[in-house]
């Protein structure tokens, strides 16, 4: 599973959603960290958004709905289930 999770630093929910994505119990997550600061694209696009993040998908990339930063891991890892598994 890839993900991609467009980011920056000092962002204290971008840190929350990558230390909860870590304690998941899967064994194939990928995951590519996006800071929006080094592209003018990516920070047009999520500089009031962050965290988000992608599932690149065999169809392409794919936009996950935003979890409350107090959902626990358990809801992530449905929500990655959700769509993974269609």
């Amino acid at each position: 599973m890839e993900l991609i999770l467009y980011s920056k630093p000092g962002c204290h929910l971008c840190e929350g959603l990558r230390e909860k994505l870590a304690q998941i119990n899967h064994p194939t997550i990928e995951l590519e960290i996006r800071d929006i600061i080094t592209n003018e694209q990516w920070w047009t696009a999520y500089q009031y958004e962050i965290p988000v993040l992608v599932w690149r998908s065999p169809a392409g990339e794919i936009t996950l709905p935003r979890l409350s930063p107090r959902a626990p891991v358990s809801q992530l890892e449905k929500l990655l289930q959700q769509y993974v598994n269609g």
